[in-house]
């Protein structure tokens, strides 16, 4: 006799905090960094205890010497200078200082220097992501888990940004003082898992920079046309939406590379590169036993649990069983939906999922997703 198993998700619906953001650049940030101003400032004292903790070293002093050693801004107003008149105005709102506002933007720069410095595995496994192209049954769908450092926790935020003729309007997941993790226009969604067994540079465009760059786009080619032509700075996974179909570029600091495992009808990723082969020399074994299973890790094992779920549902993907995934603790160890604890490292901040089509919505929960209820937010007729 066969058993029946029923997974049941007790969930609470906290209430967003969701902030409306209108006008130039530079205007949005000094409205998102007011609005935001206490929460910014209470994240901010924790994301210094934590550099402080993890270095022995004082925040200030470890924020400068790792400013000091990018050259990041001339890539920043080659390909995105908007985004960078939104962090003056998140610091002057905020009442932080710019140098304070760009660092804590630069959470994947900060983890590859960590990584050039001390040539040690930096391995950030955080977010699982899946995307699903448009069928005769549904829309296109992009959806991850948000993992991120336990500091965040409490201070979720969703941005929505009021477009204008120059800029599409947007929702994309943050946190306070925070460019965002994931996000939507009208055309394209995108979420971003951190890859970094990949080389990054000293030089380029950072992640969040990359991110909002292609969010900004009003088309889905230019938003697949900026993928390639930047020079990135670290190693990120792009995963992309669009109306017809579904993309994952995995960026190094020397490649892009696409990830097509099923002709743009489905992707899927984690954060160890399938792909791109611009690996540093100290992650190459690391990497090919992570590919081949000899070696059980937190990326593998999480994508390991998405083909599982891809199987029982064969391959056919709606938002409530894309959820089901997301809300995965199978792994008891490595667990697609990372809970919050105590000391811990990090958790699922967020889960997202992006509906396209003719009435497209963002879909967001504030906190795990076995717990907290996803909540949906529509765009302007």
């Amino acid at each position: 006799m066969k058993k029946l198993i029923f997974l049941l998700f007790i969930t609470q619906t906290i209430s967003a905090q969701i902030i409306h953001l209108s006008g130039t650049p530079y205007e949005r940030g000094v409205q998102h960094g007011k609005q935001l101003k206490p929460q910014i400032a209470e994240v901010f004292t924790k994301w210094k205890a934590s550099l402080q903790q993890d270095s022995g070293k004082d925040a200030s002093e470890v924020i400068k010497t790792f400013l000091e050693s990018t050259r990041f801004l001339n890539s920043i107003q080659t390909w995105t200078p908007d985004i960078y008149e939104e962090i003056k105005g998140i610091a002057d709102g905020s009442g932080q200082s710019l140098e304070d506002v760009f660092a804590f933007n630069l959470i994947d720069e900060y983890w590859a220097h960590l990584d050039r410095v001390k040539n040690e595995n930096q391995e950030k496994n955080k977010c699982t992501a899946v995307g699903v192209a448009k069928s005769s049954d549904q829309p296109t769908i992009v959806a991850q888990n948000v993992d991120i450092d336990n500091y965040m926790q409490g201070y979720q935020v969703l941005l929505h940004i009021q477009g204008d003729k120059q800029t599409p309007e947007q929702y994309i997941m943050s946190c306070a003082g925070f460019l965002g993790f994931a996000g939507m226009n009208k055309n394209l969604s995108l979420v971003i898992n951190a890859l970094t067994d990949v080389n990054s540079s000293v030089e380029g465009l950072p992640v969040t920079f990359v991110f909002r760059g292609i969010l900004s786009k009003k088309t889905a080619q230019e938003a697949l046309d900026f993928v390639h032509y930047v020079q990135h700075a670290t190693g990120q996974n792009y995963l992309i939406g669009t109306n017809k179909e579904v993309y994952t570029f995995e960026a190094s600091a020397n490649r892009v590379e696409e990830f097509n495992p099923h002709k743009r009808k489905l992707v899927y990723h984690t954060n160890h590169s399938l792909v791109n082969e611009d690996i540093k020399p100290w992650r190459v074994e690391t990497r090919k036993k992570m590919l081949d299973g000899s070696r059980k890790a937190n990326s593998n094992t999480r994508l390991a649990g998405v083909h599982k779920f891809l199987e029982k549902f064969e391959n056919k993907l709606t938002a409530e069983n894309i959820k089901d995934i997301l809300r995965s603790k199978e792994d008891p160890i490595f667990p697609i939906c990372v809970p919050y604890r105590e000391g811990g490292g990090a958790f699922t901040f967020s889960s997202v999922v992006f509906t396209l089509g003719k009435d497209p919505s963002a879909e967001v929960t504030y906190g795990e997703p076995d717990k907290n209820d996803y909540q949906k937010h529509y765009f302007k007729k």
